[in-house]
């Protein structure tokens, strides 16, 4: 029998196209190709819902990360409504960095606060919320799982799961970018420009990911109390930059100047006080939201573990309610 290390790399190729998965690999590999050719020759002909300025890594991530979910569905079976949110926490992010919706945010404040608030907040709400992380490992090639497994990978993802720490990058992530002379920096550097929105999915994944953890506080390693403080402290420094920016007399940002707004009849002024009330109203409704969540979850966690009552007891629930 020819061992799979004799076999030459067409060999292989051919080998991994007989199966499912690889046909399926295979056809994400052509899809990314085909989106780059006709961005890069032929950028008239793609519609609104297509990438504007194609990158080979953001579809990377994303095929990658679809390819797992998918495969690890075989063995983990997740609910059906758990499914729905995480594509659509993957939609939303994807549409905010890989259509022409990105074009708006870069000719436009406000667009650009809106785009950043689906990649902190709401895209990686809802895909923490259907908590995928069991299904995406699962669904990885052998070599992958063991990247993610690893001793070190997993001292790195333990140390962003304390509370404090998760908090703090959160809100100085945000802060950091939203700092003038940081974000001109950013929005003019082809090198900063990714790595700012890279910054604010991760981060975004690793904090909603710690407070909506559904896991009970044993495996979870955090308490609902603390996920519950953890997620509505957050939204105070929020508030302060969102306030700022609605209040200041000034341009803080020009860069929108120079490359030219979408609309006129939106000044410099209007377009920042726009932006900060986006900045300012986000945090408190998705801290509301998480608050919610995270006490219900203490709810069903404790009537799953509550003592079973005795034969013959008097129950209160008639005068209770409950």
């Amino acid at each position: 029998m020819i061992g799979a290390a004799t076999l030459t790399w067409r060999e292989r190729a051919a080998a991994s196209l007989a199966t499912r998965d690889g046909r399926f690999a295979a056809a994400l590999t052509g899809l990314g190709v085909a989106l780059w050719a006709l961005c890069s020759f032929k950028p008239s002909w793609a519609p609104f819902w297509l990438p504007w300025d194609f990158s080979p890594l953001w579809y990377a991530g994303f095929a990658f990360t679809g390819f797992c979910y998918l495969r690890g569905c075989r063995t983990v079976t997740p609910a059906r409504w758990r499914i729905v949110v995480f594509a659509l926490g993957m939609a939303l992010v994807w549409t905010v960095v890989q259509t022409r919706y990105e074009y708006l945010a870069l000719h436009q404040f406000f667009y650009n606060r809106l785009q950043h608030m689906v990649m902190h907040h709401l895209g990686p709400f809802l895909i923490a919320l259907a908590w995928p992380w069991e299904t995406i490992v699962a669904g990885m090639p052998a070599a992958a799982r063991r990247m993610v497994e690893h001793r070190w990978a997993r001292k790195a993802i333990a140390a962003s799961r304390q509370p404090e720490v998760a908090g703090f990058l959160f809100v100085g992530l945000l802060a950091l970018w939203l700092t003038p002379s940081v974000h001109l920096a950013a929005m003019l550097s082809p090198v900063l420009y990714p790595v700012m929105n890279w910054s604010m999915v991760l981060d975004g994944l690793l904090f909603w990911s710690l407070v909506l953890d559904p896991r009970p506080p044993a495996e979870a390693g955090i308490s609902f109390v603390a996920r519950a403080i953890t997620g509505v402290v957050v939204m105070f420094p929020q508030i302060a930059m969102g306030a700022y920016l609605c209040f200041a007399d000034h341009d803080l940002y020009p860069f929108y100047t120079w490359c030219g707004r979408l609309y006129e009849t939106i000044d410099p002024l209007m377009d920042q006080r726009i932006g900060g009330a986006i900045v300012w109203e986000s945090p408190g409704m998705m801290s509301v939201f998480t608050l919610i969540l995270v006490l219900n979850a203490k709810r069903r966690f404790e009537e799953a573990n509550a003592p079973k009552k005795r034969e013959g007891s008097v129950s209160s629930g008639g005068w209770t309610g409950r």
